[in-house]
């Protein structure tokens, strides 16, 4: 698959059809960044009256888990992926336009590299954080990805 962001929207629709219907978008990617955006409305709200923080989530982790895809895409080898663990902070209520930023797409590819280099698996952590429109931090997130070379 080409990483655009209308093909990766395409792939939630039938993928991953609870991220799609709660707003979560691809907007922007490139070989370092990837930026995903999700609208605080009715459909992905909690009864606070702001974000469901799994809706944070889905949006957090595509924006790792889709420089990930691209990475391992790029490399022509069948490399297996899996979060292992993850990590949430949340600073502020999360409502309107909310954007999730990952900017590890070199720490990723390295890591790639090296599983392929070794034969041997390899873990990284990458994180995306959360801007509202006043681009203040709503909540951070630590991915780490277990990525091991399939024979």
């Amino acid at each position: 698959m080409k990483f655009t962001p209308r093909k990766v929207n395409a792939f939630l629709l039938f993928k991953l059809p609870s991220a799609f219907f709660t707003g979560v978008r691809l907007k922007s990617l490139t070989n370092d960044r990837a930026v995903v955006k999700v609208t605080h409305k009715w459909v992905n709200q909690n009864p606070f009256k702001s974000m469901f923080w799994a809706v944070q989530g889905m949006a957090s982790e595509l924006s790792t888990g889709i420089l990930v895809m691209k990475e391992i895409d790029a490399s022509n080898k069948k490399i297996s992926m899996l979060v292992t663990n993850m990590n949430g902070t949340f600073t502020k209520k999360a409502t309107g336009k909310i954007r999730f930023e990952c900017n590890d797409g070199k720490l990723i590819r390295e890591t790639i590299q090296k599983a392929i280099d070794t034969g041997e698996g390899q873990t990284i952590t990458v994180t995306s954080e959360g801007f509202n429109e006043e681009e203040v931090s709503v909540s951070k997130f630590e991915y780490e990805w277990s990525l091991k070379v399939k024979n």
